[in-house]
């Protein structure tokens, strides 16, 4: 297993290290990070490590905003001196939270549900990771960012910044808030599945739109709907008659 320490205390990663040595020797230290830029910077450039131990105050501030930067898509054990985050931490990939000073204990028990869980998963779903992370945390894992190709470079796109996505000459294409579109490779389908159906809705076979772009909603022909953004689209998006209760209900839930 290889794992990232983001901790910007030298003793308490040291202290760390050593625990994990007793209680999962088999665990790969890959680095230590100590701020949330360095944090960012290494997450664009490396692969995803199987399982994340992070501060939840770092030197540049907290860390639940490196969430918010990249798309983090492994287990994280939070650790802190305080308690007052414990529920904030398990909005994301929190399967733990382990409080400082760390016992040997606490850590083993953090380790062997890591474990657990993750064997369970390999067996019943062929090491399927969103199966994985579902269990450990509890609940559906959603992206909260997508790194994008652009020119010679992969811009991050938070998923909360998506307006709407829609199906340009076969291809799929994000449009952000602000207007700036951006290609992907995956399907509609396969995009659907990784945002959050209470945050997105899928309006019909060539449109998905994000609950804080639409502007208002328009009486159409056969009572449908039309759903009008914040921004221009380049055609009418309409809800069929038969799913105008369905996006009723999304909208107003």
């Amino acid at each position: 297993m290889k794992a990232l320490i983001i901790e910007d205390e030298i003793m308490a990663a040291q202290s760390l290290q050593k625990l994990l040595s007793e209680v999962s020797p088999e665990t790969e230290i890959i680095t230590v990070l100590e701020t949330i830029e360095d944090t960012v910077s290494w997450l664009e450039e490396n692969p995803m490590p199987d399982l994340m131990f992070m501060d939840i105050h770092l030197a540049d501030g907290s860390s639940f905003a490196i969430f918010d930067r990249v798309d983090i898509t492994c287990p994280v054990i939070f650790t802190t001196a305080y308690d007052e985050y414990a529920l904030k931490a398990f909005e994301v990939n929190s399967i733990d939270y382990l409080l400082k000073p760390i016992s040997k204990d606490a850590l083993a028990r953090a380790i062997r549900k890591y474990h657990m869980v993750g064997q369970r998963v390999q067996n019943d779903n062929h090491g399927n990771y969103d199966a994985m992370l579902e269990q450990l945390t509890g609940k559906k894992h959603y992206r909260r960012c997508f790194l994008l190709p652009e020119r010679d470079k992969l811009i991050p796109l938070p998923a909360s910044d998506i307006a709407y996505a829609y199906i340009d000459t076969k291809m799929v294409k994000l449009v952000s808030m602000s207007g700036k579109s951006y290609y992907m490779s995956q399907t509609l389908d396969d995009l659907l599945t990784q945002l959050d159906p209470q945050l997105f809705f899928r309006a019909n076979r060539q449109f998905i739109i994000s609950r804080d772009a639409v502007k208002d909603v328009s009486i159409w022909f056969g009572n449908k709907l039309a759903i009008n953004l914040i921004m221009e689209t380049p055609e009418k998006i309409i809800i069929s008659k038969a799913r105008v209760a369905e996006f009723k209900h999304w909208f107003s839930n």
